[in-house]
């Protein structure tokens, strides 16, 4: 089973041939190495991922090489988080036209707007609790 790793604080500088040198040392327990760039840009956006064929040389990368200086940058090397199915639907479908993707887990919205007099009223979660602050407030004097 493959594991990927998580390589971050690498410099907005580096080239995708500089990346892939630093796991030479490995060639024979990797699967990928890949450099994440800006699209636009063409800049590396200072992170990648390594997957790598072992779990025994993913722990062994990991000790190695986290914490390593690389163009004055103390890298960071863990095993990556699994994607969830959010993430991978977002990536599969194409950004917006306004250049930002939406979050994965933003709130869907209904296409009718709320009557007004449902958004007149408090959340009946807070209410007992808005009604107690209400009385506070009113109870309070100024100091002048």
């Amino acid at each position: 089973m493959s594991i990927r790793l998580y390589v971050g604080n690498l410099s907005r500088d580096l080239q995708r041939q500089d990346f892939e040198s630093m796991f030479a040392a490995y060639n024979d327990d990797l699967v990928s190495v890949k450099l994440i760039s800006d699209k636009k840009t063409g800049k590396c956006r200072g992170f990648g991922f390594v997957t790598v064929k072992t779990e025994e040389k993913a722990d062994e990368i990991v000790a190695q090489l986290n914490g390593q200086m690389l163009q004055d940058l103390s890298l960071k090397v863990e095993k990556a988080l699994p994607r969830t199915k959010a993430d991978s639907e977002m990536d599969s479908q194409p950004a917006s036209s306004g250049g930002k993707r939406a979050k994965g887990n933003a709130r869907k919205t209904s296409a009718a707007p709320a009557p007004a007099a449902a958004a007149a009223q408090p959340d009946p979660r807070w209410a007992d609790k808005l009604e107690k602050l209400k009385e506070m407030l009113a109870a309070q004097t100024t100091v002048s």
